[in-house]
């Protein structure tokens, strides 16, 4: 009889939100001059008013009145308390009316000490909706001092509050205890004049603050949108650009420029970050940094982003060889950066290879590039294409295809970043970018593993004549593909196994819970197809199942393609006593399909995350 023991593993997630009854507190309820937004609606005329529905109406101590801006989005009203309070105690009551209940749903209170709430911190956000005609309060654990108080609606709402109060006591207080919007860092932007970023090429002056673990940030810079694709969604891309070089959070780099990536399409949130992995554990040279983060814009909750570099030529990012050999005559060699861009042809510097690739230089920056060097980085990668096995690094060529192909990725060679140092003729590829269509996540390529090639042969967007050139090295030379064998069967014994990924993704969901209920509430998509999603799974909890499922086929389809087989080493006897996922070999290497009750009687290796174990079938 077959001996297979079962154990089971279970993950505790802790709760949302604390509960937010009435409590008892010493501080008394505050008053002072009423702040906000001046224009209100008159909802009899559509017009704009003074008179109805008015700011005053959210402090008039009266259930039935309430207020309704004009302006639908960025409307707020609160309280110029004439000095610092440290605020301890909130409470509110939805407008009496129509879907009244729900239009407080994400809505955010944030204190300030400059009228124009240019340094304003988050004091909460409202996660449930409301109840009329009864007042809800909350406690408020920033410890910070705040002259100015506000409440600023949810997107397309009109600010719709019925009452507000504030509690608390006099004084400047402390940054000991800071607020964030969930588990993860919150990312706060105030632009002067509150004027929102409306496209990815003029620059808004802004104040950005980043809270974690109670540290607080605040720096000038400016925002604006980025991206070009994404920036189609309802939920914006972001470009942050600081004044000065510096590092965020626990950031390799210190860099003016930052990402805040929208994931419009990735209901799992994750896919970016996974994606990352994948490119740490084939040990790329420079993989990105990236950190999910809430953001909120002039107090307006935008949802869960990734906050990454900017792919630039830095320390810590991709760092470049920009000094010259002895041998070298500076006018016939310099470092550059670019990348096989499907849309280059809109970019100020660029150029069209020979072969029909299109290509944006990135480094040397637009306003440094002289045409001497446009004329070079055009040579070397038109030499480049034409004799691969000189001039490419095939090293982090097929290190940077693995991850593609290994994460299902349909734009792998839509825009692929490739570089090149000073002091030798030598073009590396890298880092991995824009996932969000990868993991099964992208309906034109779905199923991927029930495709027999890869994914750039199978559907994938190839950008010029990249799927010839991938071909000629992954398809036709016999080193190329030994060599790759080589990378994965190293990898597949480290960190590319269904042991490392699947807890990889079950971590990210446990540190995306709180974020992810916040996200789906402003962006309420879950049960819609939206950009190329090829199937809508119902729930956050079934999405992220889904990439599970995609990872563990993933990996044998990967295994059966490359020809890669499992040596094992180090085993030991002993029966499998686990319902997670393992893989079946016979005492050969080869991988054997099915599952231990339905093998023939003899020995197995069964290879289960990092674990080796030889099991008799009897």
């Amino acid at each position: 009889m077959k001996n297979v023991v079962l154990f089971l593993i279970s993950t505790v997630i802790s709760g949302l939100y604390a509960t937010t009854a009435q409590a008892d507190t010493q501080d008394s309820i505050l008053t002072g001059t009423v702040i906000g937004t001046l224009q209100s609606v008159d909802y009899g005329s559509n017009t704009p008013s003074t008179k109805v529905n008015t700011r005053e109406c959210a402090f008039d101590g009266d259930l039935n009145t309430y207020v309704a801006a004009y302006d639908r989005s960025f409307a707020w009203v609160g309280l110029d308390l004439g000095e610092p309070f440290v605020i301890t105690r909130i409470g509110w009551a939805p407008a009496n009316r129509n879907r009244g209940d729900e239009r407080i749903l994400l809505g955010v209170f944030e204190g300030s000490n400059s009228p124009d709430f240019m340094d304003a911190l988050p004091l909460y956000i409202i996660p449930e909706k409301g109840t009329y005609k009864k007042m809800t309060y909350t406690d408020v654990t920033c410890s910070k001092g705040f002259r100015y108080v506000r409440y600023v609606g949810p997107s397309d709402q009109r600010c719709n509050i019925a009452e507000l109060e504030f509690y608390g006591h006099a004084g400047e207080g402390d940054e000991s205890n800071l607020y964030r919007l969930t588990n993860l860092p919150t990312v706060s932007i105030h632009t002067e004049d509150n004027v929102e970023p409306y496209d990815n090429v003029h620059n808004i002056n802004a104040l950005i603050t980043i809270i974690s673990d109670n540290k607080l940030r605040t720096d000038s810079g400016t925002v604006r949108y980025r991206g070009n694709g994404s920036l189609n969604f309802p939920k914006k891309p972001y470009r942050i650009k600081y004044n000065k070089k510096h590092k965020v959070l626990d950031s390799p780099a210190k860099a003016k420029k930052w990402t805040l990536i929208n994931n419009y399409g990735d209901k799992t949130l994750m896919r970016n970050l996974l994606a990352n992995e994948l490119s740490r554990c084939l040990e790329m040279p420079y993989t990105p940094y990236s950190q999910s983060v809430d953001v909120l814009l002039n107090g307006e909750y935008k949802g869960n982003y990734q906050l990454c570099d900017h792919i630039d030529v830095k320390k810590n990012r991709v760092e470049l060889v920009d000094t010259l050999n002895e041998n070298q005559d500076e006018s016939l060699s310099t470092a550059f950066l670019v990348e096989v861009d499907a849309r280059a042809s809109t970019e100020p510097s660029w150029f069209m290879s020979k072969n029909g690739t299109p290509i944006t230089i990135h480094y040397p920056e637009d306003d440094e590039i002289t045409p001497e060097q446009a004329t070079y980085i055009e040579e070397s990668f038109n030499r480049m294409e034409d004799d691969w096995q000189t001039y490419l690094d095939l090293n982090t060529f097929l290190r940077h295809f693995l991850v593609g192909e290994l994460s299902g990725n349909t734009d792998t060679y839509w825009s692929v970043y490739m570089y090149k140092h000073r002091e030798n003729d030598t073009i590396y590829v890298g880092p991995v970018w824009d996932f969000d269509l990868a993991f099964e996540n992208d309906k034109r390529t779905y199923p991927i593993n029930d495709k027999k090639n890869y994914i750039y042969r199978s559907g994938g967007s190839v950008c010029g004549n990249m799927q010839v050139f991938v071909d000629n090295i992954v398809m036709r030379n016999t080193d190329a593909k030994a060599k790759m064998l080589e990378i994965w069967g190293n990898a597949r014994v480290s960190g590319i196994n269904e042991y490392h990924l699947l807890d990889f993704v079950d971590r990210l969901e446990e540190e995306l819970q709180e974020s992810q209920k916040l996200n789906f509430i402003r962006w309420p998509i879950m049960n819609e197809e939206v950009q190329q999603n090829p199937v809508v799974w119902g729930s956050y909890e079934a999405e992220v199942q889904n990439v599970r499922r995609f990872i563990s086929e993933r990996l044998l389809w990967m295994d059966q393609k490359i020809g890669y087989t499992f040596n094992p080493t180090g085993i030991t006897d002993a029966s499998l006593e686990s319902t997670q996922s393992y893989q079946i070999f016979n005492v050969s290497g080869q991988l054997c399909s099915g599952n231990l009750q339905h093998l023939p009687k003899g020995i197995y290796v069964v290879k289960q995350g990092r674990i080796i174990r030889k099991v008799q079938v009897k």
